[in-house]
């Protein structure tokens, strides 16, 4: 009986960002979900199962990205070096950093400091509109604006902005409730943005996904103590979106990529 290791795959194996004898981090690719979840019943593939098979030992995860974004997933290998990192994840000793690309023009930076209250799932989480307000807070920098000739909504010209999100705290949907709030709705995200806009980059650059992208985490490594950082580069068609844009130099060197074959 062949092993997980040596059983013959058609899937393409995910970009292995870092990887010791304690940990490994993939570029995740847009539309595949972390783990199974109630939320997508009839999805067969998860990034725990994948990489799993892809490397030949158990993996166990540290932490969440939502199915649409893309970018810095991190993996323990071993149970204990799990707990470790996630005493340092709910400490808030984690520093996380993500690109969006974002609605109107995002002129200056700026701190959120906006109590979101939790969102129950239609399927998974507990029902109740009781919920309490959670503390949130976001720290937003602008990268880039774009104004562009083209009348998407109902003005002339539509503006677009590049932001470099840190989301100090960690709430469901964090970054996208935040941006909706501040009323620059990140391009692709169906739930909080404008319908109008996301066809717009469908149907203009390709894009037809959440334009978000979890492009670099900054920890403690759980067994030697060292700095770690861990960068993702945006690639596939959010790489191409932000080419198409000219953006590209706008990126620090460690988030660029020019291959396009996933995300």
């Amino acid at each position: 009986m062949p092993t997980p290791a040596t059983v013959p795959s058609s899937e393409p194996e995910l970009p292995i960002l870092y990887r010791d004898q304690y940990l490994v981090a993939i570029n995740k690719p847009s539309g595949l979900l972390v783990h199974r979840s109630p939320i997508d019943r009839h999805e067969t593939r998860f990034a725990i199962q994948l990489l799993r098979d892809q490397i030949g030992q158990r993996v166990y995860p540290v932490h969440r990205l939502d199915k649409p974004t893309s970018g810095v997933l991190l993996f323990a290998l071993e149970r204990d070096v799990a707990r470790v990192v996630n005493e340092s994840w709910q400490a808030d000793k984690v520093s996380k950093h993500y690109v969006a690309l974002v609605r109107g023009y995002f002129n200056a930076p700026c701190l959120v400091d906006h109590p979101l209250r939790y969102q129950a799932d239609k399927h998974g989480d507990a029902p109740g509109s009781s919920q309490p307000l959670q503390e949130a807070q976001t720290a937003f920098t602008p990268l880039a604006q774009i104004e562009l000739p083209e009348a998407v909504d109902r003005y002339p010209t539509s503006r677009y902005s590049l932001v470099h999100c840190r989301p100090i705290t960690g709430r469901k949907h964090q970054l996208r409730r935040h941006l909706k709030h501040l009323h620059h709705p990140i391009i692709g995200d169906p739930k909080y943005g404008k319908s109008v806009h996301n066809r717009f980059f469908a149907d203009r650059f390709g894009a037809n996904r959440l334009l978000l992208a979890a492009t670099e985490l900054q920890l403690q490594h759980p067994v030697t103590g060292a700095p770690l950082s861990i960068c993702a580069p945006i690639n596939g068609r959010f790489a191409k979106v932000v080419d198409s844009l000219q953006w590209r130099t706008a990126l620090p060197t460690n988030w660029r990529e020019s291959d396009y074959a996933t995300g």
